[in-house]
């Protein structure tokens, strides 16, 4: 962990006198807080503070360690940074994580454009569906595609995501075209482990939302193992239309349901701390939010374009 930041924060927990009003002085989550405190124990190998219902207080060896502290983050905030401003230019290492399936269709292409873009940076991206410890695991970036954020987390809406409700031709041929969302009860539905696995939701075309109970017999955790299996057949999936849609196109696969919209989730930048964001980590997320605007209007675009054969 980042001894410098663990330092700031063990500061403002003894200047604050809470680590709840550490966290909304910092705009971090009261989890990392926390963590940073245990890091900072760990460190000096003493407990810094005594703990009650009321009010933190300092222990003999908090004092100590604060007042060490303190001379360590005026060293570090007078440190000269060489050739100019390069401490605003994006550089050094990103890790960053996300599904496979938001990586393959988007991601990659949007890494690659931003190292171009910006030479003197890296990424280290990590494929993943479950949600990482960011701190534990030393991610600056996760993506998540969603609607159910959890009210800790520091995140920056980068996106919509857009779904598709689709079957392969084959399928429909041997089990017929589902017309209306309660019809899909009849019907062997593939699900997500992580999100909709025994409800999917849709507007109409009034604007009216409405659920409808799923079941099959094949959920993943993963978009693209649901893709290739409605792909060959296997049974009726609700995709993300940047996976769907190649294969929509090349009619490998059938959009259904045109009368009727599936949620749109957003897709979710999530990082630790908005307070001394490297100037990478900015850059990232500033990227990913103009990659994604010009991927949600070319999503747009393609759901005009779909053919009352292809939405059949």
């Amino acid at each position: 962990m980042d001894r410098i930041t663990a330092a700031r924060v063990f500061i403002t927990i003894a200047e604050r006198g809470s680590m709840i009003a550490a966290a909304d002085t910092l705009d971090m989550s009261r989890a990392m807080v926390t963590r940073y405190l245990a890091e900072m124990e760990q460190w000096a190998g003493a407990r810094l503070l005594h703990r009650s219902t009321r009010r933190l207080s300092l222990t003999d060896a908090g004092d100590v360690t604060l007042a060490r502290c303190r001379r360590m983050l005026e060293v570090a905030d007078d440190m000269a940074v060489a050739a100019g401003d390069a401490a605003d230019t994006p550089q050094g290492l990103l890790r960053v994580t996300c599904s496979q399936s938001l990586a393959q269709a988007e991601l990659a292409a949007a890494v690659g454009e931003f190292l171009k873009r910006y030479p003197r940076t890296a990424v280290d991206l990590q494929m993943s569906n479950r949600a990482v410890n960011l701190i534990e695991e030393r991610i600056d970036l996760a993506l998540r595609v969603t609607n159910t954020l959890e009210p800790n987390l520091i995140a920056r809406q980068l996106g919509n995501c857009d779904s598709v409700v689709c079957a392969a031709p084959a399928y429909l041929q041997a089990r017929g075209t589902p017309r209306a969302p309660h019809e899909l009860a009849g019907h062997n539905c593939l699900t997500y482990t992580y999100f909709g696995k025994s409800l999917w939701q849709f507007t109409d075309e009034a604007g009216a939302a409405l659920s409808v109970p799923v079941s099959g017999n094949l959920s993943a955790n993963e978009d693209l193992i649901l893709l290739k299996a409605a792909e060959q057949g296997s049974g009726i999936a609700l995709q993300p239309l940047y996976s769907a849609a190649p294969l929509i196109a090349a009619g490998k696969l059938v959009a259904l349901l045109p009368g009727y919209t599936p949620i749109r989730m957003g897709i979710y930048g999530i990082y630790t701390s908005r307070q001394h964001m490297a100037p990478a980590l900015r850059a990232m997320l500033d990227w990913l939010a103009s990659w994604f605007d010009g991927a949600n209007q070319a999503s747009m675009r393609l759901k005009l374009a779909l053919t009352p054969k292809d939405l059949a």
